[in-house]
């Protein structure tokens, strides 16, 4: 499969940002999807997942409050609506298809093929 985030950008701190990730190739609806980032000088983590159906997702507790993940098969696309935006959001974010289809993986060694980020910058 392969995977193309969009929809970064430039935002002011409070503002919202919808995240999307578009997969080609081996069916969407047979990968678990996830959305990591990574801050400059920081390591990935962990935002947000979301099983094969969309029934179950996972969130980071940073952002469970402010992130929505969801995916729509018929549209080979995963999202990720964005609120309350925080400077500390600043990342490129980057989207995960994991084998592991059944649950919503926090773990990045359970993706096996990653997207190729799309930057947000929050400003203060």
């Amino acid at each position: 499969v392969q995977l193309q985030a969009s929809g970064g950008g430039l935002v002011q701190a409070g503002g919202s940002l919808r995240l999307s990730c578009a997969a080609s190739g081996r069916t969407f609806s047979t990968y678990g999807m996830g959305w990591f980032r990574q801050a400059p000088g920081k390591e990935r983590e962990f935002v947000a997942s979301v099983n094969w159906s969309g029934a179950r997702t996972s969130y980071a507790d940073s952002m469970k409050d402010r992130f929505t993940v969801s995916r729509d098969n018929l549209k080979n696309t995963m999202y990720l609506q964005m609120n309350n935006l925080k400077p500390e959001d600043t990342a490129v974010y980057y989207c995960g298809a994991a084998d592991r289809a059944t649950i919503a993986s926090t773990l990045d060694r359970d993706y096996s093929h990653w997207g190729q980020g799309t930057l947000v910058t929050v400003s203060s």
